[in-house]
């Protein structure tokens, strides 16, 4: 189901700032989908969801490859009944200040710090749909019986 951008409900993003793994969908240059897991960070006032990658990575050639208005991708994470998905046009940046807030948003969110990776990017999402179902947080305890 479609939800607000401009008034997200708390639990969509009480969800989007637990732990999950989360999936990465590009676009190959035959139109199929390239779905991958990983990290993502979403900042809601910006509207920006960050994904750090490797830049030999197949997501980020697949971004690359739509450049210079970046590529159609979509953000989605599950935690059984619960699921959100954002999407949006993405670019990469290898700008190190970028980087460096991708990595300190990822160490928050996941709670640790990323590997070192001198080839390090952030696909970045301007994110201008967002779906899912999410009542509750997944992580919120259950009433007693």
């Amino acid at each position: 189901m479609a939800i607000d951008l401009g008034a997200l409900p708390a639990p969509y993003l009480s969800f989007w700032r637990e732990r999950h793994l989360c999936t990465l969908t590009t676009l190959r240059r035959d139109g199929s989908p390239h779905v991958v897991p990983v990290g993502v960070t979403y900042d809601p006032e910006e509207r920006i969801a960050r994904v750090i990658a490797s830049g030999t990575s197949r997501k980020v050639a697949h971004v690359l490859a739509a450049a210079p208005a970046g590529a159609r991708v979509a953000v989605c994470q599950v935690a059984g009944r619960h699921w959100a998905t954002l999407e949006g046009r993405a670019t990469v940046s290898a700008e190190p200040a970028r980087v460096t807030d991708a990595e300190r948003r990822y160490a928050e969110r996941y709670g640790r710090k990323p590997r070192e990776n001198p080839a390090r990017v952030v696909i970045e999402i301007a994110v201008d749909r967002a779906l899912g179902h999410v009542k509750e947080t997944a992580a919120a305890p259950r009433p007693a019986a």
